[in-house]
């Protein structure tokens, strides 16, 4: 029997996954545990292993589709299998997104036949699907002719077919994503064409029809590029969506004088150049200091969940990565443990990684707190939206220097300053917490010697 290939669950509380790309196609020879399938969860992407060796069939689903976990997208033919081994395919045998154990079932229930009893007339013999069938558009199956001794799917879409009132009730054969993008644009699904198997429709046939079919004077007048909102960007913005409105948020922004901090990190480079290691980045320094912070406010390192406060013994520190399709958010994990030089070399890696989609999901699980720096594009000060299920997020502005007041008699001088804004969860933290949290930041940033000592 070919081997069902589905979408595997990387983590505990995962329910899809985004297709990115097949790195086979139909028809394809694979071997065990070669990288057949590259997808997107809502943290990472992940290139998945052929369960089995064979050739690739059925392929059900294409880029864009998001797809829930434990749902049958192919299979695998083993030597000697053809396509006739394949399950049969009916328009409504499989829901969408029905779990794999499901699908086998309905499989195996194929070649058993079914009496139902329609309407309180004689029992009618009918396979489960096509019994399914009926009971979904509403079908009489007494009304059905039957070319065997029972029922079959064949039959029901044969009376379909004949009967116009119900043809506008069959669902058209289309992916999650596919249906999604037809909803924004506004298409209906029945005049596209699919290039899927047995003419199922994907997000990019959905895309390329709304293109197409735009009147001609919005294409010139307005022209844009349509981008499906689709994976991690998706996910990201679903993220961020319900933080916002499901978490109380509050703000406090401090500045600090950033001269100490700028001294011990051009030490810290200069010894770094003796021994041939990289440069020492504001935000690795930051990373430790921070962590140093947490280990003093255990309300700011926690998470609400299910009406209950963790305050988690790890401190581990998520970094807001640009990549190009979104955001992403890699951990330095025990931070609070870590020297400046190990933070610095595990966070240049994991940038790394990040641009090259090659990150683990291990990489970016298990975040207590998050820095967001967008100093080095030259923003001053912003705000920054909690990332779940944490309680807090700290927004890094660039150093500028500005004239500022450093004595009691009023004298000015020019000093490097910084702007930072804490980002918290009302419900778990209050505003003094989150103030005595940013003094202690502030201290230990404009005295690192001590700190470090």
């Amino acid at each position: 029997m070919p081997t069902p290939f589905i979408m595997p669950k990387f983590d505990m509380d995962q329910e899809t996954a985004s297709v990115v790309e097949w790195l086979k196609k139909d028809g394809d020879h694979i071997e065990l545990d070669e990288s057949i399938l590259t997808v997107e969860t809502d943290k990472v992407a992940i290139e998945v292993p052929a369960p089995a060796t064979g050739t690739l069939a059925r392929v059900s689903v294409g880029p864009g589709d998001i797809v829930p976990v434990t749902t049958v997208i192919a299979y695998i033919l083993a030597e000697g299998e053809s396509e006739d081994d394949l399950p049969p395919e009916s328009i409504m045998m499989i829901k969408e997104g029905a779990p794999a154990e499901e699908e086998l079932a309905q499989v195996v229930e194929e070649e058993i036949l079914t009496k139902v009893q329609p309407g309180g007339e004689e029992p009618v013999t009918a396979s489960p699907v096509a019994a399914r069938m009926a009971q979904s558009l509403g079908i009489n199956l007494a009304e059905v002719p039957a070319k065997g001794e029972s029922v079959s799917k064949e039959d029901i879409e044969a009376y379909i077919e004949a009967t116009p009132s119900l043809t506008g009730r069959v669902k058209v054969a289309a992916t999650p994503a596919a249906r999604r993008v037809a909803g924004d644009f506004g298409v209906d699904l029945a005049v596209v064409q699919g290039s899927g198997p047995h003419r199922r429709l994907h997000a990019d046939n959905v895309k390329a029809f709304a293109e197409s079919t735009a009147p001609e004077d919005n294409r010139v007048e307005r022209a844009a590029e349509l981008v499906p909102l689709v994976g991690i960007r998706r996910t990201m913005a679903e993220r961020m969506k319900t933080s916002f409105q499901e978490v109380p948020h509050i703000a406090l922004t401090v500045r600090v004088v950033m001269t100490q901090f700028e001294e011990v990190r051009a030490s810290m480079n200069d010894l770094a150049n003796q021994r041939d290691e990289k440069r020492i980045s504001i935000t690795a320094l930051l990373i430790r200091i921070v962590a140093w912070s947490l280990t003093r406010h255990p309300y700011i390192n926690a998470s609400l969940i299910d009406e209950t406060i963790y305050l988690w013994n790890d401190f581990n520190i998520g970094v807001a990565t640009t990549i190009q399709d979104g955001l992403i958010v890699p951990v330095i994990r025990n931070a609070d443990q870590k020297t400046v030089s190990q933070i610095n070399e595990e966070l240049k890696g994991l940038a790394q990684r990040a641009r090259n989609s090659s990150l683990t999901l291990d990489e970016v699980k298990g975040g207590t707190f998050t820095i967001s720096n967008l100093g080095m594009y030259g923003i001053n000060q912003f705000r920054a939206v909690i990332n779940p299920p944490e309680s807090a997020v700290l927004a890094v502005g660039n150093v500028v220097r500005r004239p500022v007041v450093i004595n009691e008699q009023d004298e000015i001088a020019v000093r490097p300053m910084m702007a930072m804004t804490l980002s918290a969860d009302h419900r778990v933290i209050d505003g003094v917490t989150a103030a005595k949290f940013l003094a202690d930041l502030v201290g230990a940033i404009e005295a690192p010697n001590l700190f470090l000592h």
